[in-house]
């Protein structure tokens, strides 16, 4: 029987990327099976091999807290990968769908605030939802500068943007797969899993990984096609009033080359929107 539950597919994927040595067992001769054997971490986990298969095949709905922590220890699991098993067996009713595109005005105006650093909103599937006239020079590459994963996986431009592709691509994964962690029954996260995973054979294979990682803050290098390498800092800021979004800022290290280029990147916007009042005599709306 296939894993057929999010709990059991995650636990699948976890055990089948660690090897016996991995854990301290031996490892004698060839292996049929792809990582270790269910009977093997059910006995690390200090369990009946049943009892674990059951758990793995979704057939045991609720595994108690102390099941679970014997499980992630034995499974090698870091914290955030630890929380996020947490959360697929609570298996908790969802109490409504948060709208997906609707961003405070007060953040809108707290984002206007960030005049020489890129700001914008990301939902639980890392659309962007909204962002100052910053974040939109910074993503003027893209087209559309719409949701993170696609620009990742999917735009010519990703791939000169973001210098260090491979790791900014497996984070972006394993972000998406934190956010899954806490709504599997999202409908966005699923129309981007699908349709990323029919277009980019490597988002399907980080996807199937089960990698987690929430974002938090980081250090970026960019290449931005009109004002250079930038190389920032951002900060992940959770939002009291709309727990599924977060406000993501770059900064740069002041009076480095990156808070030069983010002055050019301002005097750029400065330009462009001097020249579009004048042909369209309205004046250009800062958030989309």
């Amino acid at each position: 029987m296939s894993s057929s539950t999010p709990l059991g597919e995650f636990l699948r994927a976890r055990r089948e990327g660690l090897k016996p040595p991995d854990v301290g067992l031996p490892e004698h001769g060839r292996r049929r099976v792809k990582g270790l054997r269910r009977e093997e971490v059910a006995m690390l986990a200090g369990m009946s091999s049943d009892y674990y298969i059951r758990l793995e095949q979704g057939r045991e709905s609720s595994p108690s807290p102390q099941v679970i922590e014997a499980v992630a220890r034995a499974l090698l699991l870091d914290e955030a990968a630890a929380d996020h098993l947490r959360r697929l067996a609570r298996s908790e009713p969802r109490l409504g769908r948060p709208a997906r595109d609707r961003v405070g005005p007060q953040l809108l105006q707290l984002m206007d605030g960030f005049t020489h650093s890129p700001a914008f909103v990301l939902g639980p599937a890392l659309d962007i939802l909204a962002g100052n006239a910053m974040a939109d020079a910074l993503h003027e590459p893209f087209s559309p500068a719409d949701n993170l994963v696609r620009m990742v996986f999917c735009d010519p431009a990703g791939r000169e943007f973001y210098r260090e592709w491979e790791r900014t691509a497996h984070s972006c994964v394993a972000e998406l797969r934190a956010a899954y962690g806490h709504d599997p029954e999202s409908t966005r996260i699923a129309e981007v899993v699908a349709d990323l995973s029919s277009r980019s054979p490597e988002f399907a294979d980080l996807w199937s990984r089960h990698d987690v990682k929430p974002k938090t803050h980081e250090v970026k290098h960019l290449r931005h096609p009109h004002v250079g390498d930038l190389h920032i800092q951002f900060s992940a800021l959770t939002v009291n009033g709309a727990p599924h979004q977060q406000l993501i800022v770059y900064q740069a290290e002041p009076a480095g080359p990156t808070a030069a280029a983010f002055q050019r990147l301002a005097e750029r916007i400065g330009t462009s929107r001097t020249k579009r009042n004048v042909r369209e005599g309205v004046q250009e709306a800062t958030y989309h």
